[in-house]
C-alpha cells in the first residue's frame, strides 16, 4: 500500500547514513563555586522544590513520617526505605495511582539548574515519578555536578533509555496566571541529603 506514511518512512530509510556520525564534544566550563550543594539548594528552592537539613545519621523512614504523617502509601526504589508498596508487584505502570509518596535516589543533581537527575534505571517504572502525589530524592552530595556541561558528560545520559532532570514539583500558571501545583505531575519535590553507601 503506497501511503504518504509508506512513502515517508521509505525515504527516511535510504538516507540512513551508512556510518554513525560522532556526538559533537561538549566543553566543561568550570565555575569557581565554593559550596555546590548549597547552589544546588538555592536554585532548588527557587523552583518550589524543598530542601530538608539531615544529619550523618537521618533516618530517611522517619523523616518522611514526620514530614507526610497521612502518607498511607509508600513506594520506594531505595534500600534505606521500605515502603508499604513494592515494585515487583507492579504488573501495570497505573496501579501507582495511588501512591501517595514515592521515594527514589537520583544518579546525580546539577547544582547550576537545581535539577535531580532520573532515569529507568532509578525509577524502575518510569510513571512513579509522576503518579505518586509526592516525590522524595535521597541525595547524595557528592552527587552533584556543577553544571549541565559535566552533567552531558554523565555516563547515565549515554546508556539510559529514559531520562528526565526534574526542577521542582509539577506546575502550572497558564490559567488567569494562578500557580497550581501538582498539575501534571507530583505536588511536591522534596531532597533529603542523604549519602549512599559506598561499595
Amino acid at each position: 500500500m503506497n501511503t504518504s506514511r509508506n512513502m515517508i518512512l521509505a525515504s527516511v530509510r535510504a538516507h540512513i547514513p551508512a556510518a554513525a556520525v560522532p556526538l559533537p564534544v561538549v566543553p566543561i566550563f568550570e565555575q569557581n563555586v565554593p559550596s555546590l550543594l548549597e547552589l544546588f539548594r538555592t536554585n532548588f528552592e527557587l523552583l518550589g522544590g524543598t530542601f530538608v537539613d539531615c544529619t550523618p545519621d537521618t533516618d530517611p523512614n522517619v523523616k518522611i513520617d514526620e514530614l507526610f504523617p497521612s502518607a498511607r502509601v509508600i513506594c520506594s526504589t531505595v534500600a534505606e526505605v521500605a515502603g508499604t508498596t513494592q515494585l515487583r508487584d507492579v504488573q501495570q505502570p497505573s496501579e501507582l495511582e495511588d501512591v501517595d509518596v514515592a521515594v527514589v535516589r537520583p544518579a546525580f543533581a546539577v547544582a547550576e539548574t537545581g535539577s535531580i537527575y532520573l532515569s529507568e534505571a532509578e525509577l524502575r517504572v518510569n510513571a512513579l515519578g509522576y503518579l505518586a502525589q509526592h516525590l522524595v530524592a535521597l541525595l547524595d552530595p557528592a552527587d552533584i555536578l556543577g553544571n549541565l556541561h559535566h552533567a552531558y558528560h554523565h555516563p547515565g545520559f549515554m546508556t539510559a533509555k529514559y531520562a528526565v532532570l526534574m526542577s521542582g514539583p509539577s506546575a502550572t500558571a497558564d490559567i488567569e496566571g494562578v500557580l497550581i501545583r501538582g498539575a501534571q505531575g507530583v505536588r511536591s519535590l522534596t531532597v533529603l541529603p542523604i549519602a549512599a553507601a559506598r561499595a
